[in-house]
């Protein structure tokens, strides 16, 4: 079972390390780029663990009763045992902790596993980016209505 925790700046060398084994080549980001995003206001940041075991993180920001998921990854070895729900669900209780009401995020339309995540949370489509990712397919723009399912994991 996947146990949840704050990641602050100074984790961003290992939380540069994981996005590198979440995404291809060219959507990866750096140690620097994680840093300098956790470092601003109204962003957070999450990171997953089993057993001493990294398995992943996200990335989010909460301003105006809105949030938004930056990105968010699992390593490959930990794909499809729970990770993924476990920070999502933890990213929209601390979302709606900071006030927010609705939380956005982007996935690939090739990316049916994300996809399904998101679609068990409850996350309806509500715009498209076209070409958006390096290799041309489009981004979804999801919402998630957070808060009844945020207020209650706050408690």
């Amino acid at each position: 079972m996947a146990v949840i925790r704050p990641a602050g700046a100074a984790m961003a060398d290992l939380l540069a390390t994981l996005h590198a084994e979440a995404f291809p080549p060219a959507e990866r980001w750096t140690a620097q780029a994680m840093g300098l995003l956790l470092g601003l206001s109204g962003h957070f940041g999450l990171f997953a663990e089993s057993d001493g075991e990294p398995l992943g993180f996200a990335l989010g920001r909460a301003a105006a009763g809105e949030a938004e998921v930056i990105t968010i990854g699992v390593r490959p070895s930990a794909r499809r045992a729970g990770a993924g729900r476990a920070l999502m669900e933890a990213l929209m209780a601390e979302a709606a902790s900071r006030g927010a009401e609705a939380l956005f995020l982007e996935v690939s339309e090739a990316n049916g596993p994300a996809r399904g995540l998101y679609a068990a949370l409850g996350a309806v489509e509500v715009g498209r980016r076209r070409r958006y990712y390096p290799d041309g397919t489009d981004a979804l723009v999801l919402r998630l209505d957070i808060t009844s399912c945020g207020a209650a994991k706050a408690e």
